[in-house]
C-alpha cells in the first residue's frame, strides 16, 4: 500500500534565498528554525516518506514579487532537510516538480508527497551535443 502526504511549510524567510545572502553565517538561526518547521509539518502530518519518492511541490508566494524557481526551491533546501529527518530518510533519490501559485496572504509551501513513478524508457541520443 503506498500513501501519499500533504505537507505544508511556512513561506520561507527572505535571508534563507541565494539572491538575498551576504554572508551565510547571518541566517544560521533562520535555517534552524525552517529546518525544525519542516520537520514539525512532517511528524504532524505523520509521513512515511520513501527515499525515492517525488515531490510535488507548490509554491504560494505571499506577494507578486517576481521570484524564480529555482530560487524558491535553494530557500526550502533545509525545510526539506528537516522533512527528511522527520521521516528518518536520506533525500538523495527524491524527485521534484516545482509549480508557481497565485499570491496568498502570508504565503505557503505546499509539499505534496507522491510514491515514486515506474522507470521511464531510456532516450535514444544521436549525434554529438556542441
Amino acid at each position: 500500500m503506498t500513501c501519499e502526504y500533504l505537507i505544508r511549510l511556512p513561506w520561507p524567510p527572505k535571508e534563507l534565498s541565494p539572491n538575498s545572502r551576504k554572508d551565510r553565517r547571518g541566517a544560521t538561526g533562520k535555517r534552524a528554525a525552517y529546518r525544525e518547521a519542516g520537520f514539525y509539518a512532517a511528524k504532524e502530518a505523520r509521513a512515511v516518506i520513501p527515499e525515492d519518492a517525488t515531490l510535488a511541490i507548490k509554491f504560494f508566494p505571499p506577494d507578486d514579487r517576481r521570484r524564480d524557481l529555482d530560487n524558491m526551491l535553494a530557500s526550502i533546501k533545509v525545510g526539506l532537510d528537516g522533512i527528511a529527518k522527520a521521516a528518518g530518510v536520506d533525500d538523495y533519490g527524491w524527485s521534484f516538480t516545482l509549480a508557481r501559485h497565485k499570491p496568498i496572504k502570508g504565503g505557503a509551501v505546499l509539499v505534496h508527497v507522491k510514491p515514486a513513478e515506474p522507470e521511464s524508457t531510456p532516450v535514444e541520443i544521436r549525434g554529438s551535443v556542441r
